[in-house]
């Protein structure tokens, strides 16, 4: 990715563009890379910016889906950002979910795909052995509908997390922290609009899950991509743009 890496204070961040703010917030197992058909679209019209998740580094009796929020907030606060659009993939979803609930009045709209906060089936019902590497890829593959998105590169880049046991601990630790904070009975309080932006073959955060976000989110709209698993702003970059555009659109109005 040819995206510079900033870095201040305590955070680590990609800045293109120049705008409306789109927030981007990645997955568990994700990276910025994740986003990065997003930037290239979109960064001639809006300011995009996606800080890393601390999910390594916090000490492990904190780690969970609220620190992570409680750190977006800082980073907020530390960019002085203000009526800008969320968008969060994954466990990234789940964190969004509990900042807008927080901080209502910094948002203008929530953007969630793949989403945890209701449901999720992480790594296909089991963590990885650390000693296979195919058994990685079996799981990478997973994630998406057509198995050649899960590039060795991202492959090899799982497998070396998970050779981390200090990593491994606290993937662990979050995975734990995402299923205890269910979601369901504070999802109604959310009456910003939203879009939801599924793929209809995602296995993780199975087709469901975007049926029950998008009748417990009070203003929400659902978008599907066919032939798509759990990334779809990485499997399917066009659709998702489609569609995050007209969303984008409709927030201007």
């Amino acid at each position: 990715m040819s995206f510079a890496l900033k870095e201040e204070k305590d955070f680590k961040y990609i800045e293109e563009g120049e705008g409306e703010v789109l927030l981007l917030l990645h997955g568990l197992m994700g990276a910025l890379s994740n986003w990065e058909d997003v930037i290239n679209e979109f960064k001639s019209e809006y300011r995009v910016i996606i800080p890393m998740l601390p999910l390594y580094d916090l000490p492990l009796l904190t780690t969970g889906v609220k620190t992570l929020s409680k750190y977006i907030h800082k980073f907020v606060k530390h960019k002085n950002l203000t009526n800008f659009t969320l968008l969060g993939n994954s466990l990234g979803g789940h964190v969004a979910l509990i900042y807008v609930l927080a901080h209502p009045e910094n948002v203008k709209g929530l953007v969630l795909t793949g989403s945890s906060g209701l449901y999720e089936n992480a790594f296909g019902g089991s963590f990885p052995k650390r000693e296979s590497r195919d058994f990685v890829k079996q799981k990478v593959e997973y994630t998406f509908f057509d198995p050649a998105v899960a590039t060795d590169e991202l492959v090899d880049d799982v497998f070396q997390t998970i050779n981390d046991r200090n990593r491994v601990i606290r993937i662990l630790a979050m995975a734990k922290s995402a299923i205890r904070h269910n979601m369901a009975k504070d999802l109604h309080k959310i009456t910003m609009p939203v879009a939801l932006i599924w793929g209809k073959n995602d296995k993780i955060t199975p087709p469901e899950v975007a049926v029950e976000f998008s009748q417990l989110l009070t203003n929400s709209e659902l978008h599907w991509i066919d032939e798509c698993g759990h990334a779809p702003m990485m499997e399917q970059p066009v659709e998702f743009n489609k569609y995050l555009k007209q969303f984008l659109e409709k927030l201007k109005k």
